[in-house]
């Protein structure tokens, strides 16, 4: 199996630090408000990463976060009137319901993730900032404790792992907020000193104590190392995350270390783009998932939409592409619905077998998802001319839902009373009775099931708006 390391810029053949355990951290949501399909996009990425590693025969433990204390968190929480501590777990328990809602309407399965809130890691991030301040890589300032980016440096350790760091977007000054301009390096802040009606742990480092919570990089540094230990195989997070971020983390998680390793592999999924720009919360340009399905689209069509471009490459959203890709779910489901079916084509079953190793390589090979949907569709097309296979195409399904999530296979048969109808309709056509033919046909179809004669007899599948 292939994957492109951020670390290297390359595609590379990918080796687990244990032969069969892989261990994967995934930067998760800021638990403020729902979550846009932008962010969610990165969610279908490591779902589908983790499918395809597991299809390949590893155990996988995968760690996802909730950041529930940060800047938009507090500040949402500020609203509730409720004790700072009470209030900020108020609103992100039910951001967290909401998110985990989402995950399951667009197909990602939660189950597999070992969820970790930050606020349950404070006492392993005092910890760690604890270990750099004593090792010198951190320092205290009167709203806090700070992260010595010169310090890390004269250690002789790489400030710029992911990306290059030049003198041109380095500066001496300290940077409070857990977000700030991107093109500027600053040390960062460990642990913030609180501000009137914020919550608040008490932390005693060094001969200070101070009241406050933890910088945003921090945590993930902290809950990686306690959930995974360091290193561990794979860190995955948007393109956004790089810098500063993941850069920060790294240098958290190894200035102590004399490794500079703080995961084997950085992979990165691109952007979604509305007319050529980032989505993104703070240009007020992004759609939510609710905003999806109030359009009647199928959360699982914004799914494939992700899937049909490579993770590597950023996906343009519009409401006539998500149609598009709606359509073709239809397609796939009304494919699915044969499996429903009895019917043996020997030449479809090879025709499959050929195809499951295709869609393995093309995902084994840094998770070609447009590729592998491609093979998909001419398995579908081909069953006009190699004719139906009930066993294969049910085989196929189960592969197809296990590596992409699509959820294909999720629907029931059809009715017995609807199973009578066709019989009485293949009936009546055999006596050339065509009007109660062409009756029973439209029939169904009000119940919504379209039957359609081909050479192998009548076949059927549902109405999917």
């Amino acid at each position: 199996m292939r994957l492109h390391n951020t670390l290297t810029h390359q595609v590379e053949e990918f080796n687990p630090i244990n032969e069969q355990m892989v261990r994967i951290y995934s930067c998760g949501p800021t638990v403020y408000e729902h979550a846009h399909i932008g962010n969610l996009s990165a969610y279908i990425f490591a779902d589908t990463l983790h499918r395809v590693l597991e299809f390949n025969n590893y155990d996988v433990h995968h760690v996802m976060n909730y950041t529930d204390v940060d800047d938009k968190t507090i500040k949402r929480s500020q609203t509730i009137d409720k004790p700072p501590l009470e209030a900020l777990r108020q609103l992100t328990d039910k951001y967290i319901d909401l998110f985990l809602n989402d995950m399951a309407l667009i197909g990602n399965d939660a189950a597999v993730l070992d969820f970790q809130r930050a606020t349950d890691h404070i006492n392993d991030m005092q910890a760690l900032i604890t270990r750099l301040y004593n090792g010198g890589f951190a320092y205290l300032a009167d709203d806090g404790v700070y992260f010595s980016i010169e310090a890390y440096q004269k250690a002789g350790k790489t400030y710029g792992q992911l990306l290059k760091i030049t003198a041109d977007n380095t500066s001496n000054q300290r940077i409070q907020n857990d977000e700030y301009d991107k093109a500027s390096v600053h040390d960062f802040a460990l642990w913030k000193k609180s501000k009137p009606s914020e919550p608040a742990w008490s932390f005693k480092i060094g001969d200070a104590s101070i009241d406050g919570r933890p910088g945003w990089h921090i945590e993930c540094s902290a809950m990686s190392e306690t959930s995974l230990e360091i290193p561990f195989d794979i860190h995955t997070g948007g393109v956004d995350l790089i810098f500063p971020h993941h850069e920060n983390e790294i240098a958290q998680s190894t200035a102590l270390l004399s490794q500079p390793t703080m995961a084997k592999w950085f992979i990165h999924n691109e952007h979604v783009l509305i007319e050529g720009k980032k989505m993104a919360k703070s240009a007020s340009n992004f759609y939510t998932l609710q905003d999806v399905i109030s359009k009647k689209f199928d959360p699982m069509a914004f799914r494939l939409l992700i899937l049909q471009a490579h993770y590597r490459s950023q996906v343009h959203f519009s409401w006539e592409l998500l149609k598009a890709s709606q359509n073709r779910l239809t397609s796939f489901r009304q494919w699915a619905d044969l499996r429903f079916q009895t019917f043996k084509s020997a030449e479809l079953a090879k025709f499959y077998e050929q195809s499951f190793k295709e869609i393995d390589e093309q995902l084994s090979d840094d998770l070609k998802t447009p590729t592998a949907l491609a093979i998909i569709n001419r398995m579908i097309d081909s069953v006009e001319e190699l004719g139906i296979d009930t066993e294969s195409i049910t085989k196929a399904i189960k592969l197809i839902d296990s590596l992409f999530g699509l959820k294909l296979g999720q629907n029931d048969d059809i009715n017995e009373k609807q199973k009578e109808v066709i019989i009485k309709r293949q009936t009546a056509r055999e006596t050339q009775d065509w009007l109660i033919a062409d009756k029973l046909r439209k029939e169904l179809l009000e119940e919504g099931v379209v039957v359609r004669d081909t050479a192998q007899g009548t076949v059927w599948s549902r109405v999917y708006s």
